[in-house]
């Protein structure tokens, strides 16, 4: 399996695949794609079923295999953003935001990751549930805005501002930190908490959570009366 990521700011990631490898993307994720490229519609049980509905996707995933040959197929942002390739290794495991999941090996798995502590649900802007994925071979998730990326070392920190957290290795832990001072925090414009993540490990972070693109545009609707 190879896969190339092109275009911005909307890009498409273009996998292709040897004669009946598979590739796994979320409902409605395929953009274009060769003639042999066969569909199959799964859930893969109720408990994978519900996990994924909770984690903001779609119930069922749609497998795609190459038949009689080489095959090509192309998955779309659905936002303007990024295509975060990743190779994941045996024993590695990616938490990722909720909705990132575009496509796979089919040799991955997905599954629910909740989060530990109440406060970093409630206030960290990431949620209670993400998405955690494990296995070995091709990951593609969905960024908002662009992607920029660090390696934390044990015990190191660092601060993120609500929503901008898109993924993170297994091994970094998640909490939050209130903005220190009154003042700042009711006049600051940042909000009353930020997202702390220590390592060890490595963490994506995003430039334009989704959430904060609609906002900006709301400001521009004219509202109804």
């Amino acid at each position: 399996m190879r896969w190339e990521v092109q275009g911005k700011p909307y890009p498409v990631a273009v996998v292709s695949l040897a004669a009946n490898e598979s590739v796994t993307c979320q409902r409605g994720g395929m953009t274009w794609m060769t003639p042999n490229m066969v569909m199959q519609t799964q859930g893969g049980g109720i408990g994978k079923m519900f996990g994924r509905a909770l984690s903001g996707e779609s119930m069922f995933q749609n497998t795609y295999t190459a038949q009689g040959g080489e095959g090509m197929i192309a998955f779309a942002s659905s936002v303007p953003g990024d295509i975060m390739p990743l190779d994941l290794t045996a024993g590695q495991s990616i938490v990722a935001q909720k909705s990132a999941f575009l496509a796979s090996a089919t040799t991955v798995n997905c599954e629910v990751a909740f989060q530990r502590k109440l406060g970093a649900g409630f206030f960290g802007g990431e949620g209670f549930i993400m998405q955690r994925f494990s296995g070995e071979g091709m990951l593609l998730l969905e960024i908002d805005g662009s992607v920029v990326s660090y390696t934390l070392q044990p015990g190191q920190t660092m601060l993120i501002d609500t929503g901008n957290l898109a993924a993170m290795e297994g091994s970094v832990q998640m909490d939050i930190e209130t903005v220190k001072g009154v003042g700042n925090a009711l006049l600051g414009g940042e909000g009353l908490f930020h997202t702390k993540v220590t390592g060890p490990g490595r963490i994506w972070l995003q430039t334009m959570p989704i959430s904060g693109l609609a906002s900006t545009i709301a400001r521009y609707i004219p509202s109804s009366k």
